[in-house]
């Protein structure tokens, strides 16, 4: 069965997430930890957390994804950007032990004017201090799509930020359809080399979930701009492929499609459709 979902809002609790994500026809979710464009959180609820865990047994939920909020960047030149940045980590890590298995999305940062060899040293770095309290939260490096002076362009960077980082069991990779795409892996017509490729450089035992976007831009553009299912330039019989590809099949999906709840709960449905049986 398509382990499949899409992002709901925190501000709801984790209880009123859990029953939201199964009125959906979701066995996942995902969700920002704190408002994605600032950096205060919420205090945590632990009753209702008790009561998400039981609902979440009950219901099949499994591997949600926390996703760190958009400001942060771990290789700003700025220190004091730097600092905000590890203290926000530090803290959403710390409160996702009270939610085992649940896995924590980041993406790795803009360089600026630094080039992106001091922006893996300096993700590396951040990661490595975080690392130093055993945290039992995987964390995930987002595949990026190259706008700007962002970190995690292609493999070749994510690797470099691993091969970097100490405790390397703690981090794996979130594959995002869209990103990839746009930063010029063709997974419409050559989705076996894509992987292949991703294997050689990172190893797809390292790939821990997948972001199921579409794209409304081509391959190459390096821009960003996600499309619903179906209706962007990766198109549905690429996406039919992706969520049935031997390497990804068994992995979390989750959607990040301009939608409302209802446009989610029609492609969960959709996907589900596609989905081939064991």
């Amino acid at each position: 069965m398509i382990r499949i979902g899409c992002h709901l809002s925190c501000s709801k609790g984790f209880l009123n997430m859990g029953k939201e994500a199964v009125s959906i026809d979701a066995n996942t979710f995902q969700f920002f930890t704190r408002n994605p464009r600032g950096g205060k959180a919420k205090p945590l609820d632990l009753e209702d957390i008790e009561k998400y865990l039981v609902y979440a047994k009950e219901h099949g939920i499994t591997k949600i994804l926390a996703h760190a909020p958009y400001t942060l960047n771990p290789c700003a030149k700025e220190e004091g950007l730097r600092e905000f940045a590890y203290a926000t980590m530090q803290d959403d890590l710390r409160r996702l032990e009270h939610i085992p298995g649940a896995m924590y999305n980041f993406h790795p940062g803009s360089h600026v004017s630094q080039g992106a060899e001091e922006g893996i040293r300096l993700i590396a770095e951040h990661l490595n201090r975080l690392f130093e309290e055993d945290f039992q939260t995987t964390v995930l490096l987002e595949t990026m799509s190259g706008k700007g002076s962002e970190v995690g362009r292609n493999f070749e960077e994510l690797q470099a930020i691993i091969e970097r980082v100490e405790r390397k069991e703690k981090l794996g990779v979130c594959m995002d359809t869209c990103h990839v795409f746009d930063g010029g892996y063709d997974i419409v017509n050559k989705l076996d080399e894509v992987l292949h490729e991703f294997d050689e450089i990172i190893g797809l035992d390292r790939l821990k979930a997948v972001h199921l976007n579409d794209s409304m831009n081509g391959c190459g553009s390096h821009k960003d701009r996600h499309a619903k299912i179906g209706e962007g330039n990766i198109g549905l019989e690429a996406i039919e492929q992706i969520i049935n590809h031997s390497s990804l099949r068994k992995l979390p999906f989750y959607l990040e499609t301009p939608n409302e709840i209802e446009g989610y709960h029609k492609e969960i449905l959709l996907l589900r459709s596609l989905y081939k049986a064991d």
